[in-house]
């Protein structure tokens, strides 16, 4: 490899590390201060809340079509565009004169989702042999950028203000943007073809339909004929999508492509993973800030929650180093099921253990290796597992199906921790225990999907005595 090519991918690397690192804190960084948002624009939980749902809803359609629309007309390209809606996104929240605009503009950043499969298809594009590497420093920044975000917006609250939340990411966001158009190459672009519109909006229907009576059950009443009749059209929607998806010419998201086993077990896997990491970060802040007159709380402030939620950022970052030869010698599989595990025993510690804050700090940082390990390890899965022309799609829908995921979980907890009030109006201790043992059985159920997934090892070949496919992945995999 000649200089001039190393350094190309050195700046192109940094590049991408800043888009997908601006993506992920804006995912998380408004978690710990929904209450001051709240207060700030005199409004209740069940609309705030929505500062954090709209985003992920918003992502969870942007993402895999955005990855559709770079495979077509370039990644670079699209890389830079959806930059600068994330930036003009954070430039409308900054700006935010009530909730409603604010949430609106959480929307307009939720398109940044489609930084990750366009991040993914240009380190496919360009960087060869060291593909598998570089896929799990990015992919692990997704985890340890969502931490990140939680720990640093105390200091910026207490120094400048909670509209610097927006106007950082903004500036990071610019700068990354620029330098994608002078630096990141031109990658291949497949052939010209119609936008999957429709699935896209059959996606975003049964989402919203799901998981606004989710997050609103306990306001509404489980047993309310909004919630049931909500519940049966995202029934109806998602039928209806999943048709469409396999009878159109170019569907969102492939179903052919998801039967193969790479994909379907890894994101399955990702699913659940998702479903944990989401809820038990947005709920531990809420955990340690409750006072200690609860019974149970510890009475932290903001920035103190949020320190204590480092160790698990940087544990979850530093292994995505390892994980490339950890799946060489070992496989993907037995990578990703220890992941799993490891993440779900966290999970039941956190359930059962949760009497002093080192308990917690010992549970929380157990559960950043258990993610680090899955998710820096999922896309090379994924990317391994279908032809170089799907990376974009696949890339994002695994990220995507991560962010459904999450935002599924977070409304579950929600549920389940606001379903009993304590001493005080807060939360009842049992809502967490409860909490915490339900996202051990989703991990748990994560370990058993990933006995499933292809013992996939660094040279990006899927065995085929663990796949329904008769020969390794195509070229370039």
């Amino acid at each position: 490899m000649s200089p001039a090519t190393r350094r190309r991918q050195r700046v192109t690397f940094a590049v991408l590390t800043v888009a997908v690192g601006a993506f992920a804190l804006l995912q998380s960084m408004v978690v710990p201060v929904l209450s001051l948002i709240q207060v700030e624009y005199d409004t209740d939980q069940s609309t705030v809340t929505w500062v954090l749902t709209a985003y992920l809803l918003s992502a969870s359609v942007a993402t895999p079509l955005l990855g559709r629309i770079g495979d077509v007309v370039g990644k670079k390209r699209m890389l830079v565009v959806t930059l600068m809606a994330l930036a003009v996104g954070s430039l409308l929240a900054a700006l935010a004169p009530s909730i409603g605009w604010l949430i609106a503009a959480r929307v307009v950043q939720g398109a940044g989702g489609g930084v990750l499969p366009l991040s993914f298809g240009i380190i496919r594009d360009e960087f060869g042999d060291k593909m598998t590497g570089a896929l799990s420093v990015l992919a692990s920044l997704t985890a340890v950028g969502f931490g990140l975000g939680i720990v640093v917006a105390g200091p910026v609250v207490d120094a400048l203000g909670y509209h610097w939340l927006f106007w950082l990411p903004m500036g990071a966001t610019l700068l990354a943007a620029a330098g994608a158009a002078r630096f990141v190459p031109e990658s291949p672009r497949g052939a010209a073809t119609r936008l999957p519109l429709a699935p896209a909006v059959l996606l975003a229907g049964w989402l919203v339909a799901l998981l606004l009576p989710v997050s609103q059950g306990n306001t509404w009443g489980w047993g309310s004929p909004r919630v049931i009749g909500l519940l049966a059209l995202s029934a109806v929607l998602a039928a209806a999508w999943i048709r469409l998806e396999t009878r159109v010419r170019v569907p969102l998201i492939d179903m052919h492509m998801m039967r193969r086993r790479g994909v379907w077990t890894t994101n399955l896997v990702t699913l659940f993973v998702g479903f944990g990491l989401f809820a038990s970060f947005g709920f531990l802040p809420q955990l340690l800030q409750t006072p200690e007159s609860s019974g149970y709380g510890f009475g932290a402030s903001v920035t103190v929650s949020g320190q204590l939620l480092l160790p698990s950022a940087v544990a979850s970052f530093l292994v995505g180093f390892s994980t490339s030869r950890l799946m060489g010698r070992f496989g993907a599989r037995a990578v990703i099921l220890t992941g799993a595990l490891i993440s779900g025993l966290s999970y039941l510690s956190l359930a059962l253990f949760h009497d002093t804050v080192l308990q917690i700090l010992v549970g929380i940082t157990v559960q950043g290796l258990g993610t680090g390990l899955v998710i820096s390890s999922s896309a090379s899965v994924v990317i391994a597992s279908v032809p170089a022309s799907q990376t974009g799609v696949a890339s994002g829908m695994n990220a995507n199906i991560r962010t459904i995921g999450g935002s599924i979980g977070s409304a579950v907890m929600a549920g389940v921790v606001t379903a009993r009030t304590g001493p005080g109006g807060f939360p009842a201790e049992s809502g967490y225990t409860i909490g915490f043992a339900v996202l051990a059985f989703f991990l748990l159920l994560a370990t058993l999907a990933a006995t499933r997934v292809p013992d996939l090892h660094r040279s990006g070949a899927v065995d085929v005595r663990d796949d329904e496919v008769s020969e390794p992945a195509p070229a370039g995999a």
